[in-house]
């Protein structure tokens, strides 16, 4: 072990009370740069999916188009309307969507925090077999969060927000509820990318 490995428990917990901090500070500091660019983070990037010009829809059309099928997996239009029924809804989603987008933004420095508080417990040998792991597990998060959001958040809008047990019930979903939608399943795709750095560590330890 590491001198570090010495300190007293009450010690250890100082320092990962610091790591702690700083994490939660990156956290907020970018949290209040996405609350401010309120217009990017709604209008261009979640609220992208709806759109019929997004390039996931746009990407099928051309394949339905090269395939033969003529416009058969073409979006024209959106399938349903978005609506708030919360006189507090739009203000505690543009609250909770920047904690979530400052996250995702800071995860590498957060994962960073988090690694500097575990690596000194590691041995020389685990410390080689983890070289590069904060930057590969930022690299597979940030493509955990690409994928979920050009792929699987689309078609699952799409599907979900077209689908209709009779025609006489229209589609007019909650803001909060499609807005949860897009960052769950994004920062879910983002957790399931890490499973690698998981599975490599499983296979070093036999």
């Amino acid at each position: 072990m590491k001198e570090e490995a010495e300190m007293s428990f009450l010690d250890h917990l100082e320092v990962f009370r610091w790591h702690l901090i700083r994490a939660v500070a990156a956290i907020l500091f970018f949290s209040v740069i996405a609350f401010i660019f309120k217009d990017i983070i709604f209008d261009t990037i979640l609220l992208g999916p709806k759109n019929p010009d997004f390039p996931t829809y746009l990407a099928l059309c051309n394949i339905s188009q090269f395939l033969g099928m003529g416009d058969a997996l073409c979006l024209k239009d959106s399938p349903f309307s978005l609506m708030n029924i919360s006189m507090s809804g739009q203000f505690s989603t543009h609250i909770t969507t920047s904690v979530f987008a400052g996250f995702i933004i800071a995860f590498p420095y957060v994962f960073w925090e988090f690694w500097r508080f575990i690596s000194p417990a590691l041995y020389n040998s685990e410390t080689k077999l983890a070289r590069g792991v904060v930057f590969f597990s930022s690299v597979l998060f940030l493509f955990g969060i690409l994928f979920g959001y050009y792929v699987i958040a689309p078609l699952s809008i799409n599907f979900l927000g077209s689908y209709q047990v009779s025609s006489l019930v229209a589609n007019q979903i909650n803001l909060s509820s499609f807005i949860s939608t897009v960052t769950t399943v994004c920062l879910a795709n983002g957790i399931i990318f890490e499973l690698p750095i998981l599975v490599y560590f499983l296979t070093k330890i036999g």
